[in-house]
């Protein structure tokens, strides 16, 4: 489970995040819809350790990524917007070596590699270089050095940016599998409608750092007093909420 409390983060006099609050169950999908700059990344980066948070907490599995970091990481698989990748490296090669820093047996990393690199279609590009991929190819390696090891909890930055329609539905089907089958608790930031529609059984809608809802798609048109689209809820919602600002 990841439980994130009361969390700030600011950058001097600019608040990126301000007092979020939300749980993710294990074997559940919550998406984290919003616009550019509304601090979906940030959120994100603070839950995987990579920020550290100017006020409030994140546990994952019941390890605080501050105060147990190594222990907390070790439920987690993480995969950023725009990922690191060693680029002399081969594909294969990098991924026997993400495999092996989880310590997954030999046997493992070779069946869990071959499997993965077949369903993302790149067992032919397996042993070329990094530095020769395309962006799509690069961000299908980031997928599947983020899952490797199974994790607890997995986060999961515009996970289908730059992927072709079939690898993005292959992509979002392996997302699926990992909640429903390995019982991971994954949480995804997206600005695509459709993606949040499709796979998430929750959807948080962040706004200039607050989570102004946070439900099914159902308790979303609940709230927006609507029973419309995801996109036209979203909008009702953040104009709402703009409202009420200017109102206070």
């Amino acid at each position: 489970m990841l439980k994130v409390s009361n969390l700030h983060k600011s950058y001097g006099s600019i608040v990126a995040v301000d007092g979020i609050d939300f749980e993710i169950k294990s074997g559940e999908i919550l998406g984290f819809l919003g616009p550019n700059g509304a601090g979906k990344t940030t959120t994100i980066k603070v839950c995987s350790g990579m920020l550290i948070p100017t006020q409030g907490s994140v546990t994952l599995c019941d390890y605080d990524i501050i105060k147990e970091p190594t222990e907390a990481k070790r439920q987690l698989g993480y995969v950023p917007d725009d990922p690191f990748l060693y680029e002399k490296l081969t594909g294969r090669q990098f991924l026997e070596f993400v495999g092996e820093v989880y310590n997954l047996s030999p046997k493992q990393r070779q069946q869990r590699i071959e499997k993965m690199l077949l369903d993302f279609e790149l067992e032919e590009k397996a042993d070329e270089l990094i530095e020769t991929y395309s962006r799509g190819m690069r961000r299908k390696i980031a997928l599947i050095a983020g899952i490797i090891h199974n994790p607890n909890i997995l986060l999961l930055d515009e996970p289908t940016l730059g992927l072709d329609a079939v690898s993005a539905k292959k992509a979002k089907d392996i997302i699926k599998h990992m909640a429903y089958k390995e019982n991971t608790a994954v949480l995804l930031t997206t600005h695509i409608m459709e993606i949040a529609e499709q796979i998430c059984d929750r959807i948080a809608v962040i706004s200039k750092g607050k989570l102004v809802a946070i439900g099914t798609l159902e308790e979303l048109q609940q709230k927006a007093k609507t029973k419309a689209t995801l996109e036209e809820v979203f909008v009702n919602i953040t104009q709402q909420e703009a409202g009420k600002k200017v109102g206070e």
